[in-house]
């Protein structure tokens, strides 16, 4: 087969619109198909299908509409324009179209000449009135309330499915979750090309949102969980994992703003677009060190977002003037932005949805995030892992240089909770050292990928005339003893 007709006889998508779920999908829904959206209440249904209309509507100027068997018009208005979406603003523009169909169980008469015309009447009328190419049907089990019936409720079921098909329309159906059944009818899923379940789930006080692309005929797509979040921007669906290992490779140096700690990267400093991480016990001097480089890129002449979980930016400028840099000024002429926040306050998923929009707006040149392990309180270890391979991902695409710090036990060996070790790819660890009746800060670099780098223990200084590593001298009881000679290799 040439790869003209593998391309036609591939499977047409509309795109959502919706962030992630189309990178999940591999283009978005199945085109001219109707596309089954389940799950328990308050896990998003209706919501998805409203922005699957606006995305079409506004990005690619495919009017839709919205046939509702729940809530009316106005409560659709109202309750949208809190997540700012303005509903009544589209169907004055003549790009939306809402039906509200009351149905009243107490009327459904069950016979044998029960079917759906009046619904495809009114269905077909609203889609012709504006050019609908996509079209929402909230929810289905309203619709069929009533009727005990399984042959017949699977009959009609097929021919709205079918008439949807024959019309051409990208429609979402939205179905509640059933016990023990992706619906309550059990039949909807079976009927469905496209399958979506929506989960709303609370584990240890923190409530998450996940999705999971059940079923999408004669398409591959991802099969796991995948978290999102519901904020004032809509829908974001976030992926596991990156599409690819497709990151830059600068070849660019910068300076880590300590000219000792960049003699012990051959006098150059990480390359631009890496990862760092800087672990150590509480007191070491991990936020100093990271804040230092961020203020060596304002100095630049770049930007610099500093994303604080654990000091306010007041305090941390207060603090950091201490060891002599001049935070606030960088925060006045706009080269440095930070943004402080509680982990508590808001889910894992949350924090790095709000972490990539703030750097998709800012740009910056370099990010710090201090500290990682206290994310540790908002979520296990596993998804603060994976959340940090996201965001890493998300970095390395923009080629940011990101430095983080995690706080590690003064007894445990030079390893992290959330494991991400290994894929970050320089690592500098500070410890507090006993040196006889004193103690002291020693640094040193566990590794540093694809640049030569000094194994050597040095003597971490700060005052307030800076930062500064000098050599160790061989005392008794110091925890770590020089590695090598003073040349730095």
């Amino acid at each position: 087969m040439s790869s003209a007709e593998h391309v036609s006889n591939a499977l047409r998508k509309t795109a959502s619109g919706i962030r992630g779920f189309d990178e999940i999908t591999g283009g978005g829904v199945p085109s001219g198909r109707p596309t089954l959206i389940c799950g328990g209440p308050g896990c998003g249904k209706t919501l998805f299908g409203i922005e699957f209309l606006i995305r079409g509507a506004l990005e690619k100027g495919e009017p839709g509409v919205l046939m509702s068997f729940e809530e009316r018009p106005e409560d659709l208005i109202d309750n949208t324009q809190a997540l700012g979406f303005d509903l009544g603003d589209l169907v004055r523009r003549k790009l939306l179209v809402i039906d509200y169909v009351k149905v009243d169980r107490s009327e459904i008469q069950e016979t044998g000449e029960y079917d759906l015309e009046g619904l495809f009447v009114r269905l077909n009328l609203a889609i012709d009135a504006i050019g609908a190419k996509r079209v929402l049907l909230d929810t289905i089990e309203s619709l069929f309330a009533g009727l005990p019936n399984e042959l017949l409720l699977r009959s009609e079921l097929r021919r709205l499915f079918l008439w949807l098909k024959e019309k051409g329309v990208t429609a979402i159906v939205t179905g509640e979750r059933g016990t023990g059944m992706l619906t309550r009818h059990g039949l909807e899923e079976y009927i469905s090309d496209c399958v979506i379940l929506l989960d709303h789930r609370v584990t240890a006080q923190v409530s998450t949102r996940r999705l999971r692309v059940v079923k999408y005929r004669g398409s591959t797509h991802g099969t796991n969980e995948y978290p999102f979040i519901i904020d004032t921007d809509g829908i974001t669906v976030i992926p596991i994992t990156s599409v690819g290992l497709v990151h830059h490779a600068p070849e660019e140096r910068l300076s880590t703003g300590i000219p000792a700690l960049d003699d012990m990267f051959g006098g150059a400093g990480f390359y631009r677009g890496s990862s760092v991480l800087l672990t150590g016990s509480a007191g070491t001097g991990k936020t100093t060190i990271a804040a230092r480089f961020a203020e060596a890129a304002c100095e630049r002449g770049e930007r610099a977002l500093f994303f604080a979980f654990e000091e306010s930016q007041d305090q941390l400028a207060r603090n950091m003037a201490s060891v002599g840099m001049a935070l606030a000024r960088h925060t006045k002429s706009g080269r440095l932005m930070s943004s402080c926040m509680r982990p508590t306050l808001v889910g894992l998923e949350a924090h790095l949805s709000g972490m990539m929009r703030q750097i998709d707006a800012v740009k910056p040149d370099v990010t710090v995030i201090d500290p990682i392990s206290s994310l540790l309180t908002a979520s296990a270890a596993p998804d603060v892992h994976a959340m940090l391979i996201r965001l890493i991902d998300h970095l390395k695409m923009q080629d940011i240089t990101v430095v983080m710090t995690s706080l590690l036990n003064e007894t445990s060996a030079p390893a992290t909770e959330m494991g991400i070790s290994s894929i970050v790819d320089t690592w500098i660890d500070v410890r507090d050292a006993a040196v006889g009746k004193d103690r002291r800060r020693e640094l040193y670099v566990i590794k540093s990928r694809g640049m030569k780098h000094s194994r050597q223990v040095r003597e971490l200084t700060l005052s307030d005339a800076g930062i500064n590593l000098t050599d160790l001298a061989p005392l008794a009881g110091s925890s770590m003893r020089p590695v090598g000679k003073k040349r730095v290799t």
